[in-house]
């Protein structure tokens, strides 16, 4: 597994190696000694699954406030995503920037992201799957989220979006005023 850097400070893409033969494929999708220089001590204590039916749906953008905050280490096992860190940490130099990756299981990529970065993504297969392990239990008070079309961070979804949650709708948009997450 290697460990390479994202524009937004903190966030990598931790890309495996993927190995097949006649029987099919392996890879290994989590260590914790080559993830190191991310993980710094943080222990891994929750792994959720999604999966979602429809090309073109988005998920997000969600995370948790401290002192729940999460690292996450998101990962399409099935599929294709087009996965989305926004960069919401008061005193990061990437402050309000995003950064995108596809991920699928073919290539075998994984997003990290640290606490204070809001996640979403859009599926660019239908029936994609993910695998999310946190570095925090999940706390309903912690949570939060924001609109995945939000005009101040201006993501560029690669295709229309054919589905999303009522309660993704429901999320606001970040004020002119928003001066970030203290992590």
């Amino acid at each position: 597994m290697n460990l390479v850097n994202t524009k937004l400070d903190g966030v990598y893409v931790a890309e495996t190696d993927y190995f097949t033969d006649s029987r099919g494929g392996f890879a290994r999708l989590f260590c914790k000694r080559d993830l190191q220089p991310a993980i710094n001590g943080r222990d891994i204590v929750q792994v959720n699954f999604s999966q979602t039916e429809a090309c073109g749906a988005v998920r997000g953008l969600h995370l948790q406030h401290p002192p729940h905050s999460e690292m996450k280490f998101v990962r399409c096992i099935k599929g294709r995503v087009w996965d989305v860190v926004v960069d919401l940490r008061a005193e990061s130099a990437t402050f309000m920037q995003w950064h995108a990756e596809e991920l699928s299981q073919l290539n075998a990529r994984m997003l990290v992201i640290p606490e204070g970065c809001a996640h979403g993504f859009q599926t660019l297969e239908a029936e994609s799957e993910l695998l999310y392990l946190h570095t925090e239990y999940y706390t309903p008070e912690a949570e939060d989220g924001f609109a995945y079309n939000d005009p101040l961070i201006n993501i560029l979804w690669p295709l229309p979006v054919t589905e999303i949650s009522v309660r993704d709708q429901g999320h606001p948009e970040l004020s002119q005023n928003f001066t970030g997450i203290i992590v």
